[in-house]
Parts: C-alpha cells; structure tokens; sequence
C-alpha cells in the first residue's frame, strides 16, 4: 500500500439513490463486466487525477475521484483497512491488547477492520457497499481492493482465512455492480484461494523490487498491472522491463502518486522500453 495518506474517502458514507445500502443487495446477481484489457497500458494516479500520458489505456483513481474519458477505469477502495478522516464505529475495528483501534504501522491514520467473524463481515461489507455502488454509478470499470494483507498487521486478530472469506464477499459485490474487481498485493494468496475469492486481475507494488512477480502473472498472465517505485528499483527501469520476469504492464511512478502538474511528479512505463525486452 504506497499511496498519499491524505487520501479521503469522504463519499464512503453518502448514499443516493439506486446505492447499495445492504450486503443483500451487494451480493445480487452479477452483471457483465469489462475485463481488463490483456495488452493495458495504465497509470496509477492515486494522488490525484491528471490527463493521463499519451497512449494510456486503463487508469486506476481514487473512489473520489471521476474516471477518465474513453480509458478503462479501476476504482481504488480501501477494502480491509479506514481512509483517513473518514469514521468508522468502534466495533468494527481491531482492538490492540489495551483495547485501544489497532493501526497500520506505516499508515498511522488507518485503522484496521474487523473481519474475523460472519457477523462482523457483513457489517463491514454493509458499509463498503456503498462505495462500490458510487464507484459504478461513476463510470468505473473495475475495482481493486486495498489492504488485503491487513491481517499480517493484526497481531493475530485477524487470520488469514477472514481475508479471503471477506475478498470473496468484495469480489461478489463488485461484479454484483457490473465491476471487474482486482487483487491488490498478497502474493502469499494460493491459485486454490484466488480461484474461490474470484479475482479477474491483479494490482502489485514492486514486485520487481521484492521478486514476487511471478506470484502474480502465473495465475493472471497479462492481467496484472505492476508499479515499482523510482526511489527504491532494484537495477535501471529499462532493465526491469527486459526481464522477463517483469509483468508487461509495468509503470515507474514517485513514490506519493504526485498528479502530473507536481514538481516531484515521475512517470514512465515499460511499453516505451519494449524494443529491450524481446
């Protein structure tokens, strides 16, 4: 989870007509759904929206934010885990041995969800819902789901059968709203598990970096968008994209997601380093 933390999620709670308000409703029958495109070209604008570069195919946005015109379009949700500033009740949250909200340890301001029962699940997923819902109602084409790994981070209040069980009921609700949903992370998922939660694509950070990129292409095959970070690679951009290991659609960005009218802003994608890679 590399994103700007003071990302808001701040439609998580507004609804409006035709919103899913019920996991009943969000675990109706599925519609069709775009997949995404095997031969994507994507950006990854999670700090803010911009044009995306010339030859862009597929843009992943915040909930937010609106899609991007004639492009396919993944909805970021914080699926396992608060967006800052937004509230959450209490009894939906991890607890830490002294009773106190369980935080992310790199994201202070994100709160760990509950999700280590049925009951408990339904109650989150009544909640999340509504973002899916918004997210469909605005255009997107898909979903990716954050924070899977959340319960790595749970000091054992959370196993890892709670995030499968609850990815599965995501993915449910998101293909009941005409969405494709992707895997955000977890390599540590088995094909058994990605098959039953019913994931159509893969969302990695560095996999390159942490050599994890074939947990996801052995399953997804082209399916799997994959950004490395420009302060943290493993050899030269253009080398990540000549290895073969290296998912194809492969995206360089600064580390804050900055929108491209930002000083600090880096973008760059494997597709302009194809001649390398034979």
């Amino acid at each position: 989870m590399h994103r700007p933390a003071w990302i808001l999620v701040a439609a998580l709670f507004v609804q409006s007509a035709g919103s899913a308000s019920s996991t009943e409703q969000a675990a109706g029958a599925a519609r069709t759904f775009r997949q995404l495109p095997s031969n994507a070209v994507a950006d990854y604008q999670l700090g803010g929206a911009y044009n995306p570069p010339v030859g862009t195919t597929v843009v992943v946005r915040d909930s937010t934010a609106a899609p991007a015109r004639g492009l396919y379009n993944i909805c970021y949700v914080n699926g396992f885990q608060t967006q800052p500033g937004v509230a959450w009740p209490p009894r939906l949250l991890v607890r830490s041995s002294k009773g106190k909200p369980l935080v992310d340890p790199d994201w202070p301001d994100e709160y760990l969800l509950d999700i280590s029962s049925e009951k408990l699940r339904t109650a989150v997923l009544e909640r999340l819902a509504v973002t899916i819902a918004k997210c469909a109602r605005s255009g997107f084409d898909a979903v990716e789901f954050d924070n899977l790994d959340s319960f790595t981070r749970s000091k054992g209040a959370l196993k890892h059968n709670d995030a499968v069980a609850f990815a599965e009921s995501l993915v449910r609700a998101a293909h009941a709203q005409g969405l494709a949903a992707g895997q955000k992370n977890t390599p540590q998922l088995s094909d058994g598990e990605r098959r039953k939660i019913g994931f159509d694509f893969a969302v990695s950070e560095e996999c390159h970096r942490y050599d994890e990129c074939s947990a996801y292409t052995r399953f997804y095959g082209d399916r799997v968008i994959n950004i490395e970070y420009a302060d943290d690679l493993r050899a030269p951009f253009a080398d990540i994209c000549a290895d073969a290991a290296t998912p194809r659609d492969t995206i360089l960005r600064d580390r804050e997601l900055n929108p491209a009218q930002r000083a600090n802003y880096s973008y760059d994608h494997c597709v302009a380093h194809r001649t390398v890679r034979q």
